[in-house]
């Protein structure tokens, strides 16, 4: 369901860029309306109501408090904005879209509450997890992740690893992960409108991403039911979501691998990954749960021997100390059955 956003401002130029520049970058979001004038406000608020307003701070007596759930007072640096009714919140006129947007939705996600309830989209989830550390599973992750968003699909990459490697491969800093968690946490508001609105695209790869965490400790917290949470609320906003996953496997990994329709088991040329994914094949009794929708990736072309597993993707060695350059070269290779 789309967010229905009002622009009520005289600043006609402001009003019509604005608008145009919201429609385009969250055209699956928000739905926008525009009013130029006091007297059109007035008439739009006696036969609609609206999610969230961006408003003139001297229009707000024509903004009916019951036809506007989260009304947001545009105010300049010329401004004073003490001067603004009590409890009222403001938003900075002259600033990026981008900040507009994520202070849009952060507001409004706080308000909108809602958990998951098992609706996912329709999303598809890909675990991407090893026993073993420094195998390539971000790699993979996001070679995967861009395979499937050149195929047009909507992809959303999620970094659960206790330290994040995201600014690695997304240089463009956002909002950090940490306000959904803290969201969340304390079961307030909607998770999945504040990812639409603070997730990042990568402008080479079409990838959304969300950055990193604001410290470790709030990644450690997290409970096997705020994951299970936090998939949904990424799938609200995806048709893809790709899981890059911690090399623990605990009560949080298993729920991660029940919610996924696949999980590819990752591995390198180093005897130590290929002796502590033989042990969790063998030894670990969730390996029977997932097995069937298990896929081997032979990172770098290892391929080890006594795996029980029929399906196996080889990927080849890429030269190249940049990272990203890996992944994406990766990228180009088939993630089919070989």
């Amino acid at each position: 369901m789309k967010i229905k956003l009002l622009i009520a401002t005289g600043d006609c130029d402001y009003a019509d860029h604005l608008s145009d520049m919201l429609s385009e970058k969250q055209a699956d979001t928000i739905e926008v309306s525009v009013s130029r004038t006091y007297e059109r406000l007035c008439d739009m608020l006696a036969t609609a109501r609206f999610d969230v307003a961006l408003l003139e701070p001297s229009w707000t007596t024509g903004a009916d408090p019951g036809k506007i759930r989260l009304p947001l007072l545009l105010w300049t640096d010329t401004e004073d904005v003490v001067r603004f009714p009590a409890g009222c919140k403001q938003i900075k006129k002259y600033q990026r879209v981008s900040a507009i947007l994520e202070c849009i939705f952060e507001n409004y996600a706080k308000i909108n509450a809602a958990g998951c309830n098992g609706d996912t989209n329709n999303a598809s989830f890909t675990a991407v997890w090893s026993p073993a550390g420094g195998v390539g599973k971000t790699t993979v992750a996001l070679a995967y992740a861009a395979k499937k968003a050149a195929e047009g699909k909507h992809v959303m990459y999620l970094n659960l690893e206790y330290f994040s490697s995201v600014p690695v491969y997304f240089p463009e800093t956002g909002r950090s992960i940490s306000l959904v968690f803290e969201m969340l946490e304390n079961s307030e508001g909607n998770a999945g409108t504040l990812i639409s609105g603070i997730k990042k695209q990568d402008a080479g790869t079409g990838i959304y991403y969300l950055y990193l965490p604001e410290n470790y400790d709030d990644m450690n917290i997290l409970t096997a039911g705020n994951i299970t949470s936090l998939l949904c609320a990424c799938a609200g906003a995806a048709d893809e979501v790709v899981v890059d996953m911690p090399c623990t496997c605990d009560e949080r990994t298993r729920g991660v691998f029940d919610m996924c329709e696949k999980v590819f088991l990752v591995t390198d040329a180093k005897d130590t990954a290929h002796a502590k994914l033989l042990q969790f094949t063998l030894q670990h009794n969730v390996f029977a749960r997932i097995k069937p929708k298990s896929v081997l990736i032979a990172n770098k072309a290892a391929l080890p021997d006594g795996l029980p597993l029929n399906t196996t993707i080889r990927l080849p060695v890429i030269q190249s100390a940049d990272a990203s350059a890996v992944y994406k070269a990766l990228s180009l290779y088939s993630f089919g059955a070989q």
